[in-house]
């Protein structure tokens, strides 16, 4: 075993230990308040979580896309909204910087992103554009030596948290598209940037979304981030990332389904024996095992082709659309073994179940990975 793959060992059972032994026992605190304990935040500061993705010299841990799934695998045995509170610093909030920025850019937020000081939010989808984000409508017009922005944002994760957001807006005519758009790097207090108040959702206490409204937000030319009218291609090789990354959160949670399912199964007994001595509860746990082996199992192998080299837009639609979707029957499958008691709230399946109906829908609906999925084939066939 080589040092490097000695080192992920170690971080991965030190994920392992932190999602049991702290992560676990927050999670009812969590769902009645709707907030991350700071004792919490503070372990995923410790642990290096903020930072994974970031190279190690601005201060991340500068994880391989095998690394990071291994490890999302096992902080999200725990209940999503904890990975949520650090996924978009490190994920889409903070990839467009590692893959687009300038050194001043990178230097000046990378490290503060890395160590949790700062938190990053992307700000992609609109009222009006969220699976068609090519047809979204936020104005940057150029005034000056700079940008002056219009426009709102919807579903902006951490955006009450955020010190810096990744907007992308309409620089070109609405006749240019995806070439139109350009992304820019907005810090929290901008003059204009107005943050609403969260939602309230179905599930995911403790992550917050929210709409950002921009009103004559004035941004200088050195907030753009990459060349102009790149927005979108920095979004969608960012998103290809953190596709894989929710299929290891649905992969994560998969595994942490099954075990309330198949613990419940062999406690629970009626007609005198556990009910996991009747064939059709172990047709639900079998079912679901499979599905939960196979989600890892394609995780792991997009997950190393990516780290070398491979395009891999259609494998990481595929993996996301298979692991959320197998979540999301699990966690169906799971409720039916608990019965009545699965309905109730002293269950972790209940707010479980709620949890896991939203990774069908972010970062990309089922529904359009699959055609991604398909427009990927039909181009390696031409």
């Amino acid at each position: 075993m080589s040092e490097r793959e000695e080192t992920l060992e170690l971080l991965v059972d030190a994920a392992r230990r932190f999602a049991r032994e702290v992560l676990l026992p927050a999670e009812e605190t969590v769902e009645a308040t709707g907030e991350i304990p700071a004792h919490v935040v503070r372990g995923m500061r410790d642990l290096g979580l903020f930072g994974m993705t970031i190279p190690e010299q601005y201060g991340g841990l500068g994880l391989t896309m095998y690394e990071e799934a291994s490890v999302v695998m096992e902080i999200c045995y725990a209940q999503p909204a904890f990975r949520s509170y650090f996924g978009t610093t490190n994920g889409v909030g903070t990839l467009g910087i590692i893959n687009y920025g300038s050194e001043e850019q990178k230097r000046r937020y990378l490290p503060q992103l890395a160590s949790g000081e700062m938190m990053a939010s992307f700000a992609l989808t609109e009222p009006d554009a969220g699976s068609d984000a090519a047809s979204l409508t936020t104005k940057a017009t150029r005034e000056g030596d700079g940008f002056v922005l219009n426009g709102t944002k919807r579903f902006i994760t951490n955006a009450i948290h955020a010190g810096v957001f990744t907007v992308f807006a309409r620089t070109g005519t609405r006749d240019a598209g995806a070439n139109g758009i350009s992304a820019f790097l907005v810090e929290r207090g901008t003059p204009g940037l107005t943050v609403a108040k969260p939602y309230r959702k179905m599930g995911f206490a403790g992550s917050h979304e929210s709409d950002v409204i921009f009103e004559d937000v004035r941004v200088p030319a050195s907030a753009m981030l990459g060349p102009e009218g790149t927005g979108f291609k920095n979004a969608m090789k960012s998103l290809d990332h953190a596709r894989l990354h929710m299929a290891a959160v649905g992969t994560g949670l998969c595994q942490r389904l099954l075990d309330e399912g198949l613990r419940y199964a062999t406690e629970r007994k009626q007609f005198g024996q556990p009910i996991a001595k009747f064939q059709l509860i172990q047709a639900l746990l079998a079912d679901s095992q499979a599905e939960a082996y196979a989600a890892r199992a394609m995780v792991e192998r997009a997950a190393r082709d990516k780290d070398a080299g491979k395009p891999i837009t259609k494998e990481a639609a595929c993996c996301k659309y298979f692991a959320t979707e197998a979540a999301g029957r699990i966690a169906d499958r799971m409720l039916q073994i608990h019965g009545g008691n699965g309905y109730i709230k002293e269950y972790a399946i209940e707010r479980l179940y709620r949890d896991v109906r939203l990774l069908r829908i972010y970062e990309g609906t089922s529904q359009i990975l699959q055609l991604v999925t398909a427009r990927e084939m039909l181009r390696e066939l031409a």
